[in-house]
């Protein structure tokens, strides 16, 4: 279990840091974007995400 959390870790690492690599300018209008449009839509957007991670992780894991 232990190595199946630093693998996730690892992962997330390498797709941040290829975001920030190679599209700097991107990631800035992301953010902007994210400022614009509030904290309680961010919030959501947000859980939507978690969801989607933790229904891919269990259909992966079974």
């Amino acid at each position: 279990m232990l190595t199946d959390i630093l693998f996730g870790l690892g992962f997330v690492a390498i797709v941040e840091g290829l975001v920030l690599a190679l599209a700097p300018s991107r990631l800035a209008q992301l953010l902007e974007m994210l400022r614009e449009i509030g904290p309680e839509r961010t919030r959501t957007l947000g859980l939507f995400i978690v969801a989607g991670g933790v229904l891919l992780v269990w259909a992966v894991h079974g």
